[in-house]
């Protein structure tokens, strides 16, 4: 059976695209490849068939995503379009947005220099050993 013989089915890195996971098809493949696209606790290829009801975990950067698929489509619509193609269970939500906060935390500690270092604390960042500081 191919894709066009099921109706309703949609490749997975056609999908990715078109809920807007991704920016192009070409990335949603790349993703998929290298095994950051998971469907129903499973790797997958990028032309596997998607139907409604699988439950995908997708990782995007520092986030992971678990989704349901809704809805399928393979055309890319606005963003309220996109939304309606999936369903994002409340803990994983959670889940991420505490992690957003954590890593956000996490950079909060980090303060940079207000103005360049002038010649003579150049110097002295020198003297300590500390060359990656300049």
């Amino acid at each position: 059976m191919t894709e066009d013989s099921i109706p309703g089915a949609v490749r997975l890195d056609q999908w990715l695209w078109a809920a807007r996971f991704f920016k192009t098809r070409s990335i949603a493949r790349q993703a998929v490849d290298t095994g950051k696209v998971d469907v129903g606790g499973q790797r997958a290829k990028p032309a596997r068939v998607v139907r409604t009801g699988d439950e995908l975990r997708i990782v995007r950067g520092e986030e992971t995503f678990a989704v349901v698929v809704r809805a399928t489509s393979a055309r890319r619509g606005s963003a309220s379009v996109a939304q309606g193609l999936y369903e994002e269970p409340e803990n994983s939500r959670l889940r991420r947005e505490a992690e957003r906060a954590t890593r956000a935390a996490q950079r909060a500690g980090y303060q940079a220099p207000i103005v360049k270092p002038d010649k003579r604390a150049r110097r002295l960042i020198r003297a300590l050993g500390d060359i990656d500081a300049l």
